[in-house]
């Protein structure tokens, strides 16, 4: 069983009376005992319990929209680059992709860290209404600046989407169903999909050829636009599903952060219901665990609301940076986590915010430059995204042999794909045909898609549950913030080369080194959200 206490009554109740005594290693002596055991305690609620039901069903689907939606308007905003630059013949059209970024930035960072200090419900309700709002508006664009400026508060709003979804979503499945934390990357490759295929319906229809020598008026390329209404109203749908249909709790792990042991329990009661389901845990248990160890309620009763936010940010400091460096293998495990988010940061734009125009590029020098041929084989290599999900849920738990000679797990299944997408890139620049151009485009979405999955999976396991969304929160800022390098190389370098994929191939092999170095493998539980058997002298039940 992953993710939970083994116990020597595995399948009994939690409500049996026993309290043992507890090895703990030096490596979880900065992790706070008391929301240690509760969140343990949680954990095989969850587990044994709760299991997974309706309610964890239905997260995955909405979760899954954030993911989606994420993915769309990285892909969206690519997609449009060539028609925006026939028509409002920008200086430096990459200066688009450069506005996304900041937005992201900004929008990883506050969100992800908001999730932390004042809860998940907010920033996962609020960051799909913003991207489908701004999304809209930037359809309605007629000038460059104006539609960077929409565009940034576009990435604003989804920056937030990965770090708060994929956090809020572990905390509430049972550690046997960690796997479909990586799975949640189809809907990653689904996103890219959509904004393929809109954008191939309207764009090749409604757009200046793009080997006209003549001006190209917004009347006659509205292609874009079109591709920008719809997807803002998908993601505004998707706002609605979340906001209206279904009703999300919250954290219960956030909650015993924040002492509130009888919410906690009100929120596993109503998760259970959903899943008709009932529970034997109590505000006693965990009043136990208090008056063992001592209280460690913080004082936040008293502050609803607008109140809640206020008091909330009056009190934040670094208490949720600290605990991520907290003991020598948590500090080099974060140290690598985030060096590996940067790198990607900068290599994924490089290659895949530009790639219309290299497909464009590449079939002009073919002899076919047609729009309607260029945006058919960014579909063909966006379906390949989907079986990157899959076979990324494969390997994360693959391993093979035991002790010092084993090997997979995730770092095993995030180096190789990671590797392969620079083989594959490295492949793709010396791409003499069509074929070989669309295969080896393929080939690399396929892989890196993987990466993403397993990589997406492995962040929020390996990071304190109290601390979580920050830990997410830095890793996609950071990797926001090198991503912003990725257009100034493009504009003051030159995207007819295969530079900026010489360098994008490059960090992925490096990147892919690093992670054989991560000291955590997270394979089957949560690192110190609970305890692997092995790793207790006994199991703490309370009543």
């Amino acid at each position: 069983m992953s993710g939970s206490v083994d116990t020597e009554k595995k399948g009994s109740p939690i409500s049996e009376p026993e309290v043992l005594s507890i090895e703990r290693r030096a490596e979880d002596d900065a992790v706070d005992r008391i929301y240690d055991m509760k969140s343990e305690l949680v954990n095989q609620c969850l587990q044994n319990e709760i299991g997974m039901g309706r309610y964890q069903w239905e997260l995955f689907l909405l979760s899954g929209f954030g993911w989606m939606a994420d993915n769309i308007w990285l892909q969206g905003v690519a997609i449009i680059l060539p028609s925006i630059e026939r028509e409002m013949q920008p200086e430096h059209i990459a200066f688009a992709t450069l506005s996304l970024y900041v937005g992201l930035i900004v929008g990883a960072t506050t969100w992800g860290i908001l999730a932390d200090v004042i809860g998940r419900r907010l920033s996962w309700n609020i960051t799909l209404f913003l991207s489908g709002v701004f999304g809209i508006a930037a359809g309605g664009s007629h000038n460059f600046v104006t539609l960077g400026s929409l565009i940034a508060c576009l990435g604003f709003g989804i920056g937030g989407n990965l770090p708060v979804d994929g956090a809020l979503f572990l905390e509430f499945i049972p550690g046997s169903h960690q796997w479909l934390l990586t799975l949640l990357s189809a809907w990653w490759s689904f996103g890219q999909l959509t904004a393929s295929l809109i954008a191939w319906g309207f764009i090749s229809r409604y757009s200046c050829a793009s080997d006209s020598s003549q001006s190209c008026s917004a009347s006659e390329n509205q292609g874009w636009r079109y591709t920008f209404y719809t997807l803002g109203a998908m993601t505004f749908l998707m706002f609605l599903a979340r906001y209206a249909i279904f009703n999300l709790q919250e954290s219960p792990k956030y909650l015993l952060a924040k002492g509130r042991d009888q919410d906690a329990i009100e929120v596993l009661q109503y998760v259970a219901k959903r899943n008709n389901r009932t529970i034997t845990l109590t505000l006693e248990q965990f009043q136990a665990v208090n008056n063992r160890y001592g209280s460690s309620e913080e004082l936040i009763t008293g502050h609803t609301g607008a109140g809640a936010f206020v008091h909330a940010l009056k009190g934040f400091d670094l208490s949720h940076v600290k605990p991520l460096f907290s003991t020598p293998t948590l500090a080099l495990n974060t140290s690598l986590t985030i060096a590996c988010w940067a790198l990607i940061g900068l290599a994924y734009p490089l290659y895949n915010a530009f790639l219309p125009i290299y497909l464009s590029q590449r079939s002009v020098s073919q002899g076919s430059g047609a729009i309607d041929e260029t945006y058919r084989n960014y579909s063909i290599v966006s379906v390949l995204g989907i079986p990157g999900s899959i076979i990324a849920c494969i390997m994360v738990d693959w391993t093979r042999g035991s002790g010092k000679w084993s090997f997979g797990g995730r770092k095993f299944a995030m180096a190789i794909s990671t590797c392969l997408t620079g083989v594959f890139l490295f492949l793709f620049t010396q791409a003499k045909n069509e074929a070989g151009v669309l295969g080896f485009n393929c080939a690399s979405t396929l892989t890196q898609n993987a990466m993403y999955g397993v990589l997406y999976a492995y962040t929020p396991e390996v990071f304190p549950a109290p601390h979580r969304g920050t830990g997410d929160a830095i890793c996609s800022a950071i990797n926001r913030i090198t991503g912003l390098m990725a257009p100034i190389i493009a504009t003051y370098g030159d995207l007819t080369s295969n530079a900026p994929l010489f360098v994008a191939a490059s960090l992925f092999l490096v990147t892919s080194l690093l992670m054989l170095f991560l000291p955590i493998e997270a394979s089957g539980y949560n690192y110190r959200d609970g305890w692997k058997g092995r790793d207790l002298a006994q199991a703490l039940l309370l009543m």
